[in-house]
């Protein structure tokens, strides 16, 4: 019987780091369809705007043809579901992301029994990256060529020269 069992993982991506990149690989080994799905972030102040944070993702997953990218506002439930997706993907670290995926596990599962939620773990080299490491680093000007894509790499500069102060 041939199944198309989709799932989907949701973030804000701002920006996607190679840990994103690598659960998101993980993902296509285990489901037919993956559906990326950005965050519009109205909670959170994004340094990317949801297109640019778009246009990145795409970027990084072209390689993948069974992956799609979209965004999402509002709640999460409702864009799971429209999208028939079966799992929802959800990247742990470590122990410290454990108790709020597993909460937020919980409340999903209330929101939407027939969605399982699927954790992954990226590869070793990956797990102490955070998105919110990677913008505080590139807004202090270190260098973020070791956790994200050279694409992603580029883009990061290219917003922290544009959010200086011209010289004086």
């Amino acid at each position: 019987m041939a199944r198309n069992v989709v799932a989907v993982y949701p973030g804000t991506f701002d920006p996607i780091t190679l840990g994103h990149e690598d659960v998101v690989r993980r993902a296509t080994q285990l489901f037919d369809r993956v559906i990326v799905a950005v965050a519009a972030g109205h909670h959170k102040k994004t340094l990317f705007d949801l297109q640019e944070r778009i246009d990145m993702v795409r970027e990084a997953v072209r390689a993948y043809p069974q992956v799609e990218v979209e965004s999402f506002s509002g709640l999460l439930r409702d864009f799971v579901v429209s999208r028939g997706a079966k799992a929802m993907v959800r990247g742990l670290r470590a122990v410290t992301d454990f108790d709020y995926e597993f909460q937020l596990a919980g409340m999903n599962r209330s929101l939407m029994p027939e969605v399982e939620t699927v954790f992954l773990t990226p590869s070793d080299r990956y797990q102490f990256i955070s998105s919110t490491f990677v913008r505080e680093i590139a807004m202090l000007g270190g260098e973020t060529d070791k956790f994200v894509s050279e694409e992603v790499h580029a883009c990061l500069q290219c917003k922290v020269r544009s959010l200086q102060p011209p010289a004086a």
